[in-house]
């Protein structure tokens, strides 16, 4: 079959992004031929949050091939080297097929009722000697939107705990408050088109090609279509990403507070603002400064309304004026000149900018307020709502948008933007779930990182886990993992293998994956996809959702689940649906999402989805000559924060002269727990390395291939050395990955946390590198 100019130009495209990210397109959506006897369905990822749309194949009960979807808006019949061996993702030799219990020091296979029997009685026995308090349920952004749902249900309008977390705590929490606390609503107001239609793309601290390479690829077909198209890596070290882009700006780890403050100085300075935007659409505001960095075991803190100051435009400028690029350069080690070219590049009235980001600005002790900051470039020079020039948070879940997000399944969140501490939102969600006003808490619960260390202090005493593996993911593991073998808490894991987490559990349950139950995910851009089971799940594994309606059936709450078993999945989602409908986060009814390939959402009356928030063009909720109209902001302007530059939580000195940083590469996904069960992707990577630079290396007298230990205040380990690979730091830092069970990296890790979003800084602490 003959190549179309367009289907050529595709292909040359994604083969130059994948080569950067160090893969290929395995089979082109015009090599695939038809196989007999096997059934395609469509369906999402289930890894990343970019949401390609993936055809899974089924032959004999069994998923035998998952391809890119050419009908996938997303990805356009792409799939990264993780998808494209998607199927075997599933069928790992030691997958859990039986409730286990712990007996003694031994895990012994149970029915499903004595575990569940089991677990019941334990969480009872809690709430009645401690208080409903003394019990958490900690989930994922791998939850699908109905296990979300159920499980917020089930805890804030059922038990009367808010301790309910998601993993996208780790991930997503500084976006989703700097998106609350500049436009009044989370998520973004652009979409993946902006990758096709912008001309220049600022990434801050994102290696796309490895952690996004779809997206990347878009990206870089949009490049190699339009000369003019730029590309500006600002990072901590050298990546694939680096090889395509056209100019790498190295920067010190925590420099980006500097950096950007002083870029808003150039644009202020040089009248490079959009001042009719500015008067119309903004507000100036500044916070609580000076917070703590959560070191210490319920260190509070909270930014209330009373800690907020409203500032004239005025009053903002002078307030920046001490940001100069000649100090930035000190602190953030870009060169003042960078500095300026930087400013003139949002500036530039006839460029379209994007900034990308995602967890070198998210996992940092002041996240929330690096990403007002970049929210703040936008905002300054009108390049936003628009085609083509808009700030996008990325995500790296399947479901952080649409069931942590959206939902609420956060410790201080209700589902549709709203919040337990807010009385009237609490009443809706009860009128809604059909319980009393009152039944919901209106006190937070426990955030991820206090919630593990009240297991040490012995404060909580039923834990279960679903979908998620944290006693492998969190900072400053040790503390968490000795916490857990003192058997101070019940803990319950249900995952499809054993993990590093199950081998810690009083009770482990064995769930379906992906195409073995039907769901609904919600990715980056807004978009809502829904897919239907495919296949059985192996042994007696059952859904999370089966799970939590089960145990719900056994605490006294089977009530609030009416569902029929026919039809549970959508009745669930219509459920849900209703506290979107007329609140800018309106969704379609759920037989629509089984005919498409997602629609993102506000979906219009009409049925069709909105591409840009916010403005009249695309969004109903903009009135016809408004242009423009941040309708979820209160007085319809969005705040932009003075966000001052204050020190990370620790440096590095005589005794730790390095910074540490962790984070992801293309052939594994967060603790490996389905691509460790891949042979092509074990055989790619097989275990995690740490990065040096050349120089550090040389005087350390340490080779390619040496063995290194790494050590911080919190642990030490051991780690194969890679110099020239695919990824080199700057001087003074090094670099590894997660996903190696058999490397407990977050050992080093420091468990500080930005102050309003809880989220922890995996991104740097001190270290010392010495040859093993």
């Amino acid at each position: 079959m003959g190549l179309s100019r367009r289907d050529f130009i595709k292909a040359c495209a994604a083969a130059a992004a994948f080569a950067a990210a160090g893969a290929s397109v395995a089979r082109p959506e015009w090599a695939e031929a038809a196989e007999d006897g096997i059934t395609w369905g469509k369906a999402p990822c289930r890894y990343c949050g970019v949401g390609c749309s993936v055809l899974v194949g089924v032959k004999g009960g069994r998923i035998v091939s998952t391809k890119g979807d050419p009908a996938g808006p997303v990805n356009k019949g792409l799939n990264c080297i993780k998808g494209y061996f998607l199927s075997k993702a599933l069928y790992g030799k030691d997958r859990l097929t039986t409730p286990l219990i712990r007996k003694g020091n031994r895990m012994v296979e149970a029915s499903w009722d004595e575990a569940l029997d089991l677990i019941a009685a334990q969480y009872k026995k809690a709430i009645a000697e401690h208080g409903p308090d003394s019990v958490a349920l900690y989930g994922s952004g791998q939850w699908t939107i109905q296990e979300g749902y159920v499980a917020s249900k089930l805890m804030k309008g059922g038990i009367g705990t808010n301790n309910l977390e998601p993993n996208a705590r780790l991930c997503m929490a500084s976006a989703v408050v700097a998106f609350m606390n500049t436009f009044g609503s989370d998520e973004p107001m652009g979409c993946y088109d902006d990758l096709d239609l912008g001309d220049t793309y600022v990434l801050w601290g994102a290696n796309m090609a490895e952690a996004h390479p779809v997206l990347f690829s878009r990206l870089i077909d949009n490049k190699l279509k339009h000369p003019k198209v730029k590309l500006i890596d600002i990072a901590t070290r050298r990546t694939r990403t680096t090889k395509m882009a056209d100019e790498f700006i190295a920067i010190k780890p925590h420099g980006d507070l500097a950096a950007l403050n002083a870029i808003i100085h150039v644009i202020l300075r040089d009248k490079l603002y959009d001042e009719a935007f500015v008067a119309k659409h903004v507000s100036f505001k500044r916070g609580k400064e000076n917070a703590p960095y959560g070191l210490k075991d319920k260190e509070a803190f909270n930014e209330t309304p009373a800690d907020v100051k409203n500032l004239s435009f005025e009053e903002y400028k002078a307030l920046m004026k001490p940001y100069t690029p000649q100090w930035a350069q000190k602190v953030s080690g870009i060169p003042a000149a960078k500095i300026e070219e930087l400013a003139r590049v949002y500036g530039d009235k006839s460029r379209k900018v994007n900034s990308l980001w995602t967890m070198g600005v998210n996992q940092h002790s002041r996240g929330v307020w690096v990403n007002n900051l970049i929210y703040n470039l936008h905002l300054l020079t009108g390049k936003i709502c628009k085609p083509g020039e808009n700030p996008l948070s990325l995500t790296g879940q399947p479901s952080a948008c649409g069931t942590a997000r959206e939902v609420g399944t956060f410790a201080h969140r209700l589902p549709a933007d709203m919040v337990v501490m807010n009385e009237a939102h609490r009443k809706k969600a009860a009128g809604i779930w059909g319980v009393p006003a009152e039944k919901i808490p209106a006190k937070v619960g426990l955030h991820t990182v206090e919630m593990f260390r009240a297991i040490d202090r012995g404060e909580l005493k039923c834990i279960w886990i679903q979908c998620t593996n944290p006693f492998q993911s969190l900072p400053n593991l040790n503390r968490v993992r000795k916490a857990a073998q003192s058997r101070k808490a019940f803990i319950v894991v249900s995952d499809i293998y054993p993990t590093r987490s199950t081998e810690l559990a009083d009770v482990v349950l064995p769930s379906a994956s992906w195409v073995e139950k039907e769901g609904v995910f919600g990715n980056t851009e807004r978009r809502t996809q829904q897919w239907f089971k495919m296949v059985n799940a192996p042994g007696k594994s059952k859904e999370d959702v089966w799970q939590l309606i089960e145990f719900a059936k056994r605490m006294g709450h089977g009530a609030l689940f009416p569902y029929p078993e026919k039809g549970m999945h959508r009745a669930i989602f219509e459920e849900y649906r209703k506290f979107t409908l007329g609140t800018g986060k309106d969704l379609a009814p759920y037989g629509t999402y089984a005919k498409v390939r997602g629609l993102r959402w506000p979906v219009k009356a009409n049925g069709t989805e909105t591409r840009w928030r916010y403005t009249e063009a695309d969004d109903e909720h903009v009135a016809k000559g408004e242009g423009i109209k941040f309708y979820k902001a209160p007085n319809n302007k969005v705040s932009a924060w003075f966000r001052p530059y204050e020190p990370p939580a620790e440096v590095p000195d005589r005794n730790y002269p390095f910074w540490f940083c962790t984070g992801r590469l293309l052939e594994h996904w967060h603790t490996g727990t389905m691509t460790g069960r891949v042979p092509e992707l074990r055989r790619a990577v097989s275990q995690a390395t740490v990065e040096l630079h050349p120089e550090d290396a040389k005087r350390l007298g340490i080779r390619n291939r040496d063995q290194v230990r790494i050590t911080s205040r919190r642990g030490s380990i051991v780690l194969t050395a890679e110099i020239g690979g695919r990824g080199t730091p700057e001087r003074g830092s090094v670099f590894t990955t997660f996903f190696d069970e058999k490397k407990l990296v977050n050992e080093i890790c420091i468990d500080a946390f930005d102050p309003l979003s809880k989220e922890p800084d995996f991104k740097k602490c001190a270290v010392k590198v010495q040859k093993a």
